[in-house]
C-alpha cells in the first residue's frame, strides 16, 4: 500500500466517498505524495513518453509554424513565447533551435514555461540553459502583451468528474472503499444542464466526462489573444465530444488500473475538445479539430524526416523511421492525438490548421 492510498483510505473512512477529479487531483498533485512532485514522469525511465521526447522533429515543425503565425500578425514585439505543461523542457528547446534563424522572433519572445511543480521546474531549468526562461504557475500571471502558446498533452491530465446514465437520471462516479481497499461506486441520482443536453446522444450505462478546470484555463488564454493578438496550438488525445470511459493510468509503460498504487502512476483522461471550443467562442477563432498526424503532415514533417536521415545508418535511421511513423500514422499516435487552435478575429489560422 502507497503512503497516498493510505490517507486516501483514511480520509475516505472519515468523510465519506470523494468524487473522480478529486481522486486526481490528490493522485497527481498531492503536496509530498503526489504523481508529478514525487517521482520523473517522463521518458524511458519513467511511466510515459510524450512526442517530443519521440523526434526532434515534433518540435521543430510546431515552432515553425508558431513563428509563421507571429510573422503573419505583423511581427509584434514584445510578445511572449508559452509553453503550458512543458515536461522536461523539450519541447521548447526544440521550438527555439528551430526558429533561431528566424529575424526578430527571439528578440521578441519573453519565454515563459507555466508549470507548478518544483522537481520539473529544476529539470526544465537545466534543459533550457542560456535561454532564460521564466516560470509562473498560471496563464492569468502572463503579461498583457500578443501571446503564441503551445498545450501538448496539458489538458489530459486535468482531473475530471465522471457521470454515468441511468435511464433519464445520472449519477457521478465516486471512489469509495469496498472493505480496506479502494473502489470505484456510484453516487445518488443528480444533474445538471449539460448532462440533460446529454441525454439525446446517450444511452442509459453510457459514461460522460467533465473537465471542471480546463474551461477557465483555456477561456483566459482566449482572452489574451483575442485582446492581444496571437496564436495557441492545442494537442493532446481525445475527441470532438466525450462519451465512454476514459480514465486511465500508466505504469512504466504498461496500463493499470487507475485504482492501483496511487500517486506511482500517471492518471489522464481524454479531452473533450468541444468543451474547450465552446469555452472560447465569444473570445477569438478556433480551428476545426484536425487529426496530429494531418497536421504533422501539413507543416513538412516527412520533409523533415528526409532531409535528417540523409546523415543517418543502421539502428539510428532505424529509430528515425519509426520515430516518424509514430508521431503521423493513423494507427499510432496520427489518429488518437488531436490538434484545435485559437487566432484573433480576422487573422488567419495558424500553419497547419483550417477555420
Amino acid at each position: 500500500m502507497t503512503p497516498l492510498e493510505k490517507s486516501l483510505i483514511q480520509s475516505i473512512h472519515a468523510t465519506g466517498p470523494i468524487t473522480v477529479a478529486d481522486y486526481m487531483n490528490e493522485c497527481l498533485l498531492h503536496p509530498q505524495h503526489g504523481y508529478y512532485v514525487s517521482r520523473p514522469p517522463f521518458g524511458r525511465d519513467g511511466d510515459f513518453t510524450t512526442a517530443p521526447e519521440i523526434s526532434q522533429m515534433f518540435g521543430e515543425v510546431i515552432g515553425l509554424c508558431l513563428a509563421q503565425a507571429w510573422i503573419d500578425q505583423g511581427r509584434p514585439n514584445p510578445m511572449t513565447l508559452v509553453e503550458i505543461g512543458p515536461g522536461r523542457g523539450t519541447l521548447m528547446a526544440d521550438i527555439l533551435r528551430a526558429t533561431k534563424a528566424v529575424p526578430g522572433f527571439h528578440a521578441a519572445a519573453d519565454i515563459v514555461l507555466i508549470e507548478a511543480s518544483d522537481r520539473l521546474r529544476c529539470v526544465q531549468a537545466k534543459t533550457l540553459a542560456g535561454c532564460s526562461p521564466r516560470w509562473l504557475t498560471h496563464s492569468s500571471e502572463l503579461r498583457s502583451q500578443p501571446l503564441f502558446l503551445v498545450a501538448n498533452e496539458f489538458f489530459d491530465a486535468l482531473p475530471i468528474r465522471q457521470f454515468v446514465r441511468a435511464n433519464d437520471n445520472w449519477h457521478e462516479r465516486q471512489i469509495g472503499l469496498h472493505g480496506d481497499a479502494l473502489a470505484f461506486g456510484l453516487s445518488a441520482p443528480t444533474s445538471n444542464a449539460y448532462l440533460e443536453r446529454r441525454v439525446a446522444d446517450t444511452a442509459p450505462g453510457d459514461v460522460v466526462e467533465i473537465c471542471p478546470s480546463a474551461p477557465a484555463i483555456i477561456a483566459d488564454i482566449a482572452l489574451r489573444i483575442g485582446t492581444h493578438g496571437g496564436a495557441a496550438v492545442i494537442i493532446d488525445y481525445g475527441n470532438w465530444r466525450s462519451k465512454g470511459d476514459t480514465l486511465q493510468a500508466l505504469q512504466h509503460h504498461q496500463m493499470v488500473s487507475p485504482l492501483h498504487s496511487p500517486g506511482l502512476s500517471d492518471i489522464t483522461a481524454h479531452v473533450d475538445f468541444e468543451a474547450l471550443s465552446g469555452a472560447v467562442a465569444d473570445m477569438c477563432e478556433t480551428t476545426t479539430m484536425t487529426p496530429q498526424g494531418v497536421f504533422l503532415e501539413r507543416l513538412g514533417i516527412t520533409t523533415r524526416a528526409q532531409a535528417l536521415a540523409q546523415t543517418m545508418t543502421g539502428d539510428t535511421l532505424t529509430q528515425h523511421i519509426a520515430a516518424h511513423r509514430r508521431l503521423t500514422h493513423p494507427d499510432e499516435m496520427g489518429q488518437l492525438f488531436k490538434v484545435m487552435g485559437l487566432y484573433p478575429r480576422n487573422a488567419t489560422p495558424p500553419p497547419g490548421l483550417t477555420k
